[in-house]
């Protein structure tokens, strides 16, 4: 628990297996319980300037056969082929908390929908050129990056930055993680950032104490049948 809520890359359920003696099965499912503890319950809307980005998460294309490379996002901004990427959104309150989910598409409909659900009316919306984002009735600034990166105070940096330890984690820790289980993954990377100011000691602290009343089977994890344990 310690090595999973304080490591900023993660710990590969290889190497909790090898310092526990257990098996690598037995130490992913443990993985995942550790991670339901990690699960964000704040739900007070985000305030102030609020960065707001989308990502993709999967394979790396040039790994792939060009035949079974996907045909990528239309203007419709969602994911096609069998092999497309994860969609990934996420918000950032300047100075504050990261709050990240996986949609099915980055159209207009669930963007709106997620601004109105976690962010303030006051706020002001700092996005990319993205359409999507458009008409979502709070003040809103646009940094275009075919342009420029940053214009004075509009910038979309900070939430790029969770991206780049999320994917960090992603690609150099876990390698390989299943759609059906990145919210997962995203839970433990925005639990490590939104308690980054915190010592180890505290953020242990706040961890343990978010497994009161939570509980995670095997059948659950796997999508299966089977054996339940107690978290």
């Amino acid at each position: 628990m310690w090595m999973i809520v304080n490591c900023k890359n993660g710990v590969s359920s290889y190497e909790i297996h090898r310092a526990l003696g257990v098996t690598q099965k037995t130490a992913w499912f443990l993985d995942h319980r550790i991670r339901l503890m990690l699960e964000d319950e704040y739900h007070e809307r985000f305030s102030g300037t609020v960065e707001m980005d989308e990502t993709f998460v999967g394979g790396k294309l040039k790994n792939m056969h060009k035949s079974k490379k996907p045909k990528g996002t239309g203007h419709s901004g969602k994911a096609v082929g069998a092999m497309a990427k994860t969609i990934v959104v996420g918000m950032l309150e300047r100075g504050g908390r990261v709050k990240a989910e996986v949609v099915k598409e980055r159209t207009y409909a669930v963007l709106r929908s997620l601004v109105h659900e976690n962010i303030h009316p006051s706020a002001t919306l700092v996005t990319d050129e993205w359409g999507g984002y458009k008409g979502t009735q709070i003040a809103h600034e646009i940094i275009n990056h075919a342009e420029e990166y940053v214009r004075g105070q509009i910038h979309t940096q900070g939430i790029e930055n969770f991206w780049a330890l999320l994917k960090r984690g992603l690609g150099g820790t876990y390698i390989s993680v299943e759609p059906f289980h990145l919210f997962r993954y995203i839970d433990e990377q925005a639990f490590r950032y939104n308690n980054r100011k915190l010592t180890d000691a505290q953020r242990f602290d706040i961890a343990t104490r978010g497994m009161c009343g939570k509980r995670l089977t095997y059948a659950e994890v796997t999508g299966k049948t089977g054996e339940t344990l107690e978290l």
